[in-house]
């Protein structure tokens, strides 16, 4: 068969591209702050669907994603492969919080946002899951600088809500994707590319088998 033919390097760029452009998709209202409740609705599969809905996962994925929850910066090319894989079929929202340029400092301009987001979070609904923040950068800057600035991103967005809403660690992923996967890829330098995406990796019944 032809994917035989595929380099594992290749292999894994296709797999990454194909996450990230999954995760990069619109998923609801993104003007403005999102409220705590579209954010549950967001990374919660609604009860009255057929349980097919609910995103299979494998007992490797969940196994592989519990290895990385907890984990502080730099993971590698591979893990960050294989979260954007599984991550692409999870249940995710159009959750944007964006940096200033050349930053990876929380704001108060986006502190709503992230408050938000702690509180959703923190609910029944949500509390217990394993919830991946995955950073990105606009399109300035070599590769190497923009995946540690998108590092840094994630890492200050976990920070704050391990902080604030006492989170534990090993509940949040955070993985740094650089100029990958850019929410609006008609102009790479948007200020939108500068952002931290929310993804609901494993719901609460899950993290807890």
């Amino acid at each position: 068969m032809r994917s035989h033919t595929i380099s594992g390097n290749g292999l894994r760029a296709a797999i990454l591209a194909a996450g990230l452009a999954s995760i990069a998709a619109p998923q609801g209202a993104s003007a403005g702050d999102i409220s705590a409740r579209q954010i549950i609705d967001g990374l919660t599969v609604s009860k009255t669907r057929s349980l097919s809905a609910e995103p299979a996962m494998s007992a490797s994925d969940l196994a592989f994603v519990k290895s990385m929850s907890g984990k502080t910066r730099s993971l590698s090319s591979g893990d960050r492969t294989q979260l954007a894989a599984i991550a692409a079929k999870r249940p995710k929202i159009d959750l944007d919080i964006n940096f200033d340029f050349n930053s990876a400092a929380v704001t108060p301009r986006t502190e709503p946002q992230l408050n938000n987001l702690g509180k959703a979070l923190t609910s029944d609904e949500l509390a217990g899951s394993v919830i991946m923040l995955g950073g990105h950068t606009d399109g300035k800057g070599t590769d190497a600088y923009n995946r540690d600035l998108s590092e840094r991103r994630a890492a200050a967005v976990k920070r704050y809500l391990t902080e604030k809403y006492h989170i534990p660690a090993a509940n949040l992923v955070s993985a740094g994707y650089g100029k990958e996967g850019y929410k609006n890829p008609t102009d790479p330098f948007a200020a939108e590319n500068r952002r931290v995406e929310v993804i609901n990796m494993a719901a609460k019944d899950q993290a807890a088998k």
